[in-house]
């Protein structure tokens, strides 16, 4: 039989398709409708930015403070200095204290798009595992946390078991990953009574250990509750496209970008997104995911007008719409393209174009240029451009140069006075 939740939030995302799995769904919608609940979603500090796979759970938190509850993001300035092993091949490198600072600060900044920090009513925390992790008494939490816990459930544990089944090294540093995270969560709950804990369905593990952790020692019932691990219609890892990662700062990948990130969706997935990742409503998400032909492109321009919206502002939305207007329909260079800026010292005698196609990141390497070049699928001022051995000088420069690659990606190049 479905459950049909009661509470707004757990109505909400199911119908959504936030849900992959909970602990236990009824008491959960229970204590929802009883209350203001506080959950928490962890995250740890190995990049200077957050990246688009990170936003589906930046939406759920969304959610859970739009309908009326207290988000907790925990950055793991702790756990970042052992790392996550889950579902990962090898050892994560290991960050010293400024970096994972600076990283945090850096994430700060989307996370202040999507929630409303202060200490009142459902306003949402920011808290680093650090506060308790950094001063542990090493023999005090063996005896008193580390007994808590099974080896031979935490070697069954899928993210363990990949590692192991593949023969590949598991340190005894990243083990302990798994009990400082359960011991996360018993201590949110004695400080703040935070009742859930929600992450990716590859959480599951760590979620379930601390909650059996929580209940152990502070006899507290505590719930889980997972998201699906999303991949396009394609089979591909959401979020990763050929330039790299989707980063969510501005500083690291243009709103511009953004926008055409989403605005390249295949058809397949523009209705399941539309209900990810805008807060348009589901029976109108439905609508315009249904178009078909030519119609469903207006659908994934609204889409990436949305999604950008809310993480770049309204304003940073139309401007990149604009771009994309006056590039695809008009031929024209656009004020917002991804520019690379080129000094006289830069060019020199001349640059070669293979060069500019790198450095302007339509390319990953001179090779994939050239290819690009011998597959017709590059444009200089969009004109084909056939020559791999062209050199451009000052002269070509006294006009932004607009390269693209295929139809959806451009650059602008320019010279600096």
């Amino acid at each position: 039989m479905t459950y049909h939740p009661k509470s707004d939030f757990l109505r909400e995302i199911i119908a959504r398709g936030f849900l992959a799995d909970c602990t236990d769904l009824q008491e959960l919608d229970d204590q929802l409708i009883k209350g203001t609940v506080t959950a928490y979603i962890g995250y740890d500090a190995t990049a200077a930015s957050l990246h688009v796979g990170h936003l589906l759970n930046i939406m759920l938190l969304r959610w859970f403070q739009k309908t009326g509850h207290k988000p907790i993001t925990l950055m793991g300035g702790g756990t970042t200095k052992v790392g996550d092993p889950s579902f990962r091949a090898d050892e994560r490198p290991l960050l010293g204290p400024e970096q994972i600072d600076a990283n945090i600060a850096g994430m700060q900044k989307v996370f202040d798009r999507y929630l409303e920090y202060g200490e009142q009513g459902n306003g949402a925390l920011m808290r680093n595992n650090a506060e308790w992790l950094d001063d542990l008494n090493y023999l005090d939490f063996l005896r008193d946390i580390g007994r808590h816990f099974s080896v031979n459930r935490m070697l069954s544990f899928e993210s363990v078991k990949s590692r192991l089944d593949r023969e590949q090294s598991l340190s005894f540093l990243e083990f302990n990953y798994m009990i400082l995270q359960a011991y996360d969560f018993l201590e949110l709950n004695r400080r703040y009574g935070c009742q859930l804990q929600m992450g990716g369905s590859d959480q599951w593990g760590n979620i379930v250990n601390g909650i059996d952790l929580t209940r152990r020692v502070l006899d507290t019932n505590i719930f889980g509750l997972t998201t699906p691990l999303l991949t396009t219609s394609d089979g591909k890892k959401m979020g990763k496209s050929q330039g790299g990662a989707i980063w969510l700062n501005a500083d690291m990948l243009s709103p511009y970008e953004f926008w055409q990130f989403w605005r390249n969706t295949t058809d397949a997935d523009t209705g399941r997104f539309l209900k990810l990742y805008t807060e348009l409503p589901i029976d109108e998400c439905e609508r315009l995911g249904a178009l078909e032909g030519s119609e469903i492109n207006e659908a994934k321009i609204i889409l990436a007008n949305e999604v950008t919206a809310l993480l770049h502002g309204r304003a940073a939305a139309q401007a990149a719409h604009a771009t994309a207007r006056e590039v695809f329909e008009k031929g024209g260079v656009g004020d917002d393209l991804p520019t690379l800026a080129l000094t006289a010292a830069d060019l020199g005698d001349g640059i070669s174009v293979v060069q500019l196609i790198v450095r302007s990141g339509l390319a990953k390497s001179g090779k994939e240029a050239k290819r690009l070049i011998a597959e017709n699928g590059a444009r200089m001022n969009d004109a084909p451009l056939t020559d791999a051995g062209l050199v451009i000088g000052a002269a070509d420069l006294a006009q932004p140069i607009k390269l693209s690659a295929g139809k959806k990606r451009h650059a602008l190049v320019t010279l600096d006075d």
